[in-house]
């Protein structure tokens, strides 16, 4: 009788055609950041047509070896979990602040010194880990999936004001991608109810193919077949520390982020996390993935919550399906059509996705607080402060313009924002809860006067 030892379901080694089928899953779930960080670049520098082409395949492709990366881990790099790698929506506009102040190659020397600066960091980050407990870790959830689904709400109706804000096509388009993504979850079994993401997005871009809302397909066609990323695309990197100064206090920020998604991966596949063993591995993942991105003129590239949503929703918990869609991300860098197909879906095809999604990362948030004593009082004003400081900046926009920019990254930022005041909020009662210690021992070793 044999009793070889069982795989846990993060290293499940699954047949190809489902690597393939699932790891298509989450690239088209997070298809859309690459492609929207690049057009913002674009937008904000007034840049050319070809390098926008270029600089697209170029993230995806700094995706990809970074999503391998995570997935397959080298030594102590990557977390050898099903993490899926994008440019951080902050750190993009971020780059594209500096290029437009001080020039493309400052922005790319920010970025090389932003990727340097993780590993100065990480040991003074490594020493504070204990101040994320659950509580912290479940806030920091829910603020990213409340944060993302604004930002996603607004991909799907257009800003307020605009001219197509809130037209009933693209409402209705992102409904039947929401609605056909959980009626598949709800009634479909085995691989096919995995599925559940993938087949919702297509269902969602099918019917905006039947209501004229995607070009032809032959469309994708039109334009060179192969593309490849251009080493230092912008000339030499110009270093200016205080010019990335804002991307410095970034990586503070990321690797905050990093810790609850590790955290939070962990607990979706059933893997137990020590916090100083594998988050500095996920951290130091994102800071080489960086590292290579920058070199091809790249904003930073950082661990994804949209992934973490779809393994969640479809319980597909293998770092080797992860693994595959890193090597498709590569394969679209290098394909253009297959770059250009993934343009062609409708944006709030794509947007309905991702909110089902990042609302599952919501669900993660609340899953943990549940395990959490929320009656005890530390735990209940920790919770009340990070929602209070965290969701303030997201409801409100622009609710510090007119403090200076350190401050504006910090607290305009809901997740480090809410975390902050969950850490300080710890903090201070367990220094409240020490006095009092100290003035009970006090009290019971005065000498007693009564007669």
């Amino acid at each position: 009788m044999s009793h070889e030892p069982i795989s846990p379901p993060v290293d499940a080694r699954l047949p190809a055609w489902q690597l393939a089928l699932f790891g298509l899953q989450h690239v088209l779930s997070m298809a859309a950041s690459p492609i929207t960080a690049v057009f913002l670049i674009a937008k904000v520098l007034a840049l050319p047509a070809d390098l926008t082409v270029q600089l697209i395949g170029a993230t995806f492709f700094a995706c990809g070896i970074g999503t391998l990366l995570q997935s397959l881990g080298a030594g102590p790099i990557g977390a050898r979990m099903p993490f899926v790698m994008v440019p951080g929506g902050a750190p993009t506009m971020l780059f594209a602040g500096i290029a437009a102040q001080a020039g493309l190659p400052t922005a790319a020397g920010a970025a090389l010194l932003a990727s340097a600066f993780y590993w100065v960091l990480l040991p003074v980050f490594t020493r504070c880990l204990r101040l994320f407990p659950r509580v912290v870790v479940g806030a920091m959830l829910l603020l990213v999936s409340i944060n993302l689904i604004r930002i996603y709400a607004t991909i799907v109706v257009g800003q307020p004001g605009s001219a197509d804000f809130a037209q009933p096509r693209a409402l209705g388009l992102a409904l039947a991608t929401i609605v056909a993504t959980v009626i598949v979850a709800g009634t479909l079994r085995g691989t096919a109810g995995r599925l559940a993401v993938l087949i919702g997005l297509m269902a969602g871009a099918t019917l905006g193919w039947a209501l004229g809302a995607m070009p032809a397909l032959a469309d994708v066609w039109h334009g060179p077949l192969f593309t490849h990323p251009v080493w230092l695309p912008f000339g030499m990197p110009r270093f200016d520390v205080l010019a990335a100064l804002p991307l410095l206090i970034f990586t503070a920020i990321s690797m905050a982020e990093a810790t609850a998604q590790t955290v939070a991966v962990g607990e979706t596949c059933g893997k137990a996390i020590s916090l100083r063993r594998d988050v500095p591995k996920t951290i130091r993942g994102d800071a080489l993935a960086s590292l290579a991105g920058a070199l091809f003129g790249t904003p930073l590239i950082v661990t994804s919550a949209e992934n973490i949503g779809v393994v969640q929703t479809t319980g597909v918990r293998s770092r080797y399906v992860t693994a595959a869609a890193g090597a498709v991300l590569i394969v679209i860098a290098l394909f253009a059509p297959l770059a250009r197909l993934a343009y062609a879906i409708p944006a709030a095809v794509v947007g309905g996705t991702a909110l089902i999604v990042f609302a599952m990362i919501g669900v993660m948030g609340i899953r943990l607080l549940a395990s959490v004593d929320l009656h005890a009082r530390a735990n209940q004003y920790t919770l009340a402060a990070a929602l209070v400081v965290g969701l303030a900046p997201i409801l409100v926009p622009n609710l510090y313009r007119h403090f200076g920019a350190p401050v504006q990254i910090v607290l305009g930022n809901g997740m480090a924002a809410g975390t902050l005041a969950a850490i300080a909020t710890q903090l201070a009662f367990a220094a409240l809860a020490r006095l009092g210690g100290h003035a009970h021992a006090g009290a019971a070793a005065a000498p007693s006067h009564d007669a």
